[in-house]
């Protein structure tokens, strides 16, 4: 596989990343603002990146904007809405979207669950393989989120390494701090490599090897991403534990996310038997 983006897979990148950038929440006290998020919405909406896979979009493509969603903390539904989208054109009709908890307070405040149904009814109406791919889809989505929940976290202490001052000098520039972000960028590179080859197995590799390289992404992309969040808001030190500062935002995405569609070392079969 190859698995540099594409021409058209890069503007998708770029213009997701820019309404992310645009719209998304860049404060806590922005959680709140009814406004925004009626712009996003509709921003959003116009898109109709809901319905990628109903109009011939790759599991590449789904992953791109739930990757820079995630790093923007974008806060309106896309996860579940694709994923009915997904089951849609396996059903040949359409499967409606879950509002139920699409205003609900939880754990992760910018509600990247809502919509989501972990285990849809219509799946048992589904040809094994297509169940399967669908299943892949979802992990594979779902680790793109906690990836760029993980490039979020880190950009926001990098940011904040680069202004914060001790004893006369940048944090950034000393060797712990560094030695930190760079660990966290390493794991970051690693999730975007096992995440590349799941979102592409989603539609090339057999159903039951997709289904494996998601689950193994996932596992990668949750450890992963929890790490370099809980180490965002070590770096930010005691402004990282307070209410106004956005590393436990991303921290609250990575638990959620994490939750979904969970998966244990046990069901990997690593073929070392």
């Amino acid at each position: 596989m190859d698995v540099r983006l594409t021409a058209e897979q890069q503007q998708l990148r770029e213009a997701a990343a820019k309404l992310a950038d645009d719209l998304g929440p860049g404060a806590v006290q922005e959680l709140s603002d009814d406004g925004r998020i009626a712009r996003l919405e509709s921003t959003v909406a116009a898109t109709e990146w809901r319905s990628l896979r109903s109009d011939g979009a790759s599991g590449v493509e789904v992953a791109i904007v739930a990757e820079e969603f995630a790093r923007g903390l974008v806060d309106v539904p896309f996860l579940g809405p694709v994923l009915a989208d997904d089951l849609s054109r396996r059903l040949g009709r359409a499967v409606p979207v879950s509002a139920g908890v699409a205003g609900t307070a939880g754990v992760d405040l910018t509600r990247s669950s809502a919509g989501v149904i972990e285990t849809p009814g219509e799946l048992g109406e589904l040809a094994a393989e297509d169940s399967q791919r669908w299943y892949a889809l979802a992990l594979a989505a779902s680790a793109a989120d906690l990836l760029g929940a993980a490039r979020g976290a880190h950009a926001l202490a990098c940011d904040y390494a680069k202004v914060r001052e001790q004893y006369g000098s940048t944090i950034g520039s000393y060797q712990a701090i560094a030695h930190m972000l760079a660990e966290g960028l390493a794991l970051i590179e690693g999730s975007i490599s096992v995440l590349r080859h799941a979102a592409w197995g989603v539609d090339e590799l057999p159903a039951d090897e997709a289904v494996q390289a998601a689950r193994i992404a996932k596992i990668y992309c949750a450890r992963a991403a929890r790490t370099v969040c809980e180490t965002a808001i070590q770096v930010h030190g005691g402004i990282g534990n307070t209410w106004e500062c956005l590393a436990h935002v991303y921290l609250r995405r990575v638990l959620t996310s994490t939750g979904l569609w969970p998966v244990g070392l046990e069901d990997i079969d690593l073929g070392l038997s």
